[in-house]
């Protein structure tokens, strides 16, 4: 039988992990790219031996300007509060409305804040974020903050590594 102690001694609080492109201007750049290059399309033919396809060249821009967005790409790290923060948080941002579990103005930004990790982030330094994403990035740090307080932990499956296993064993 397990000795809490040691269970105590391993427990770790719940993390979760999300990612931001914060290059909005590149992602601008990205969709014109790939709106000019669907517009080629497939229609392009060659008028003699000598013709380049000027697709060529776009799907190469398309490309540099994919890595471009990928490296813009910031990572935040959430870890779980405690029982009690938690309950005090909660409790900081009562709902103004009868349903709602919290006030949906205020307890995001301030769980987003309490429960950052990498970066680190003040109240303040998180409104002024808010001020450069859109509702849909603020929703996915939102989301990460919130998963990693109440989302259950197990061992999550891996689509991608048990795709590359599978085709492993079968090339044995």
């Amino acid at each position: 039988m397990p000795d809490i102690s040691e269970i105590l001694k391993k427990a770790r609080r719940r993390e979760k992990t999300v990612r931001l492109c914060l290059a909005g201007d590149a992602v601008a750049e990205l969709e014109g790219l790939e709106a000019e290059l669907a517009k080629l399309g497939e229609a392009w033919q060659p008028d003699s031996l000598a013709a380049s396809d000027p697709r060529a060249k776009l799907a190469k821009q398309v490309a540099a300007c994919r890595e471009r967005v990928r490296e813009s790409e910031t990572e935040f790290r959430f870890r779980a509060l405690g029982d009690r923060e938690w309950s005090d948080l909660h409790a900081a941002h009562p709902a103004k409305e009868k349903g709602h579990a919290w006030d949906p103005e205020t307890f995001p930004p301030a769980l987003i804040a309490a429960c950052s990790v990498d970066p680190v982030m003040t109240p303040d330094q998180v409104h002024e974020l808010f001020e450069v994403l859109n509702a849909g990035q603020r929703d996915v740090l939102w989301q990460g903050a919130y998963d990693a307080n109440v989302e259950a932990t197990g061992v999550p499956f891996s689509l991608n590594a048990s795709a590359i296993l599978d085709s492993l064993i079968a090339a044995k």
